[in-house]
């Protein structure tokens, strides 16, 4: 394999797992992970994508508790990608989790690496060299600039294109960016915890190979769907180049709190008093529907 990517239950009790000590979870991952290194191709790349186990309010960050598994296992720690996102549940007795990550290890020094496909925007395209030899020639590659390690990437939750009946699944130009950068074309993916499909999906929309493991029947059902339709090219997903939506630039009007619109007395208003009632109920109207 290429490339193996997941990821795995974070032993918080959800639907498609069995909630168990954090020692036997650790336990059932290093068996996982033991057996993808050991399928991993030479210049192949792994990326164990985590959040935080949660105990009692206590919260434990997965990728610490796992990064010994792989340190055993001499695979080199290329890069700590912080998976940033703005929509989950909102904690009343510590900061809202608003990020993840991905740990990504490689078999050796000679792994693929493409930059290219995965720039994005230069911050100051028209920037220029301002002294030595190449000054007054642009300084930044016209591809774009290499996207760092914090990633901000909507999550998938109601309103999102590519959501499914599985509670947790991420999103596909999440995949794609690790796809793109760490394999060629016809290259395999594998997704030891496949869920809802995503990997195999990213795969195939590159022309890359995909595989997975998954022992949900009513998963398997959603990715199978989800893979059929990404081969023929039916398949909405979010692109990869579009803008993280900006709601004051959209316009909404639900970026504009009630308690800060002034009130306004018949006294103010020259209109008769029918149409006064009238404006009056539709406004109440428009507040109780979210409008």
């Amino acid at each position: 394999m290429q490339l193996i990517v997941t990821s795995p239950p974070y032993n918080i009790g959800k639907e498609y797992e069995k909630h168990l000590a954090l020692p036997e979870y650790i336990f059932q991952q290093q068996m996982v992970i033991r057996e993808c290194v050991r399928a991993l191709s030479a210049t192949g790349s792994i990326c164990w994508q985590v959040g935080n186990y949660v105990d009692n309010g206590e919260i434990v960050p997965l990728d610490i508790a796992l990064y010994p598994i792989f340190q055993e296992l001499n695979v080199r720690l290329r890069n700590r990608i912080v998976w940033h996102f703005e929509h989950g549940l909102h904690c009343s007795k510590r900061f809202s989790g608003r990020y993840e990550t991905i740990l990504w290890f490689t078999k050796t020094d000679q792994y693929v690496f493409n930059l290219d496909p995965v720039r994005v925007p230069q911050k100051y395209p028209g920037k220029k060299y301002f002294k030595g030899e190449k000054a007054g020639q642009y300084s930044c590659n016209p591809l774009g600039k290499n996207p760092g390690d914090l990633w901000q990437i909507p999550n998938v939750k109601c309103n999102h294109v590519e959501k499914t009946e599985h509670p947790c699944q991420f999103p596909v130009e999440l995949i794609e960016r690790l796809v793109l950068a760490m394999t060629h074309e016809g290259d395999w993916v594998f997704d030891p915890f496949l869920g809802a499909g995503t990997s195999i999906v990213a795969a195939v929309r590159h022309d890359r190979k995909g595989a997975g493991a998954e022992i949900n029947g009513d998963y398997i059902a959603i990715a199978s769907k989800r893979i059929d339709s990404a081969l023929d090219g039916t398949l909405k997903t979010r692109p990869m180049a579009r803008p993280i939506y900006n709601p004051k630039e959209a316009g909404t009007s639900l970026t504009t709190a009630p308690w800060n619109i002034p009130s306004v007395s018949y006294a103010d208003l020259d209109c008769p008093h029918e149409q006064l009632v009238l404006f009056e109920r539709t406004t109440q109207y428009a507040q109780k529907e979210g409008k």
